[in-house]
């Protein structure tokens, strides 16, 4: 077993606490903090130790991971007032989030001026990924730091190095969100209109599955989640609407062109707004069938 470290870790939610209860297991001393208290308490009875603020948590750990769930919380805890950034213990910051390049590239500036370096690690694999050890982790941050940090990184996925810069890992974790979603709505507008049209739902992805149209939505969350109408994948619309925008964003300002990647945005946009940001994201399924059920074939 490796030597015993104190990592803290900041947002211990749907992701932050199977990601938390792999490095637990690796014998590190965990200190947890989260805004949401039974978040806190969920970890301390799986064996970690309750920070009993932000700034306790950055006082006391070395390595502390953050799992946070949009741009302007990530910034706050990165670099706002009693934020890491005046962590008296911490040296290497690890955030699994996935908030943008540009809110990324600002905080590992504001904290490299403090000492502190960020490791970018956003993550792809969902909660199942997380809770199997299993995740792709897509790394970006200074050799030395980054460094400090693989072996952690190692205990609950498999790492791909993007390059030296913080911001790097968010744009290729961007693109593939993007792709994920843009499948998962095709594929619905097909699964619907198929059903539709008199096929039967388990032979037509079958059939998808075997041929030139079939993908990560079609053999996965289409067989686990939508077939069986469950729609538990543990995503909810709220978070794919704020991948694809960050990513059409960050495209657009590198100059492309997103025809595709700005209809898909107003797809997921419009069906959160009218049917329920909460809900898990395989209920796209659930919103076109409903806008089409009234339809003539």
């Amino acid at each position: 077993m490796a030597d015993k470290r104190i990592i803290g870790f900041i947002g211990v939610g749907v992701m932050g606490n199977p990601i938390a209860k792999h490095l637990l297991a690796k014998g590190h001393e965990v200190i947890v903090y989260d805004a949401a208290p039974a978040a806190v308490s969920a970890m301390v009875e799986a064996g970690a130790k309750a920070g009993a603020s932000l700034k306790d948590v950055v006082d006391r750990a070395p390595v502390v991971f953050t799992s946070l769930p949009s741009p302007a919380v990530f910034t706050q805890v990165m670099v706002g007032e009693g934020g890491i950034k005046e962590g008296k213990a911490v040296k290497v910051v690890v955030d699994l989030s996935t908030v943008g390049s540009r809110a990324t590239k600002a905080a590992a500036a504001g904290l490299l001026a403090r000492g502190i370096d960020l490791v970018d690690a956003p993550v792809s694999g969902g909660a199942a990924g997380a809770k199997a050890g299993t995740l792709a982790v897509m790394v970006a941050g200074r050799e030395q730091a980054v460094a400090q940090v693989k072996g952690l990184l190692e205990a609950f996925g498999k790492l791909f190095m993007v390059g030296p810069e913080p911001g790097q890992a968010q744009l290729l974790k961007l693109l593939n969100n993007m792709l994920s979603s843009t499948a998962f709505a095709i594929t619905s507008e097909a699964f619907v209109a198929g059903v539709k049209g008199g096929l039967d739902p388990q032979v037509m992805m079958a059939a998808i599955n075997a041929g030139s149209g079939r993908s990560g939505a079609s053999q996965d969350k289409f067989m686990k989640q939508v077939l069986p109408r469950s729609f538990d994948f543990g995503f909810p619309i709220s978070s794919v609407c704020k991948d694809i925008g960050l990513a059409v964003e960050e495209c657009e300002a590198l100059g492309v062109p997103m025809w595709v990647g700005n209809t898909v945005r107003q797809l997921w946009n419009f069906a959160g707004a009218t049917d329920g940001m909460q809900r898990d994201m395989t209920e796209l399924v659930t919103s076109i069938e409903h806008w089409t059920k009234d339809s003539k074939k």
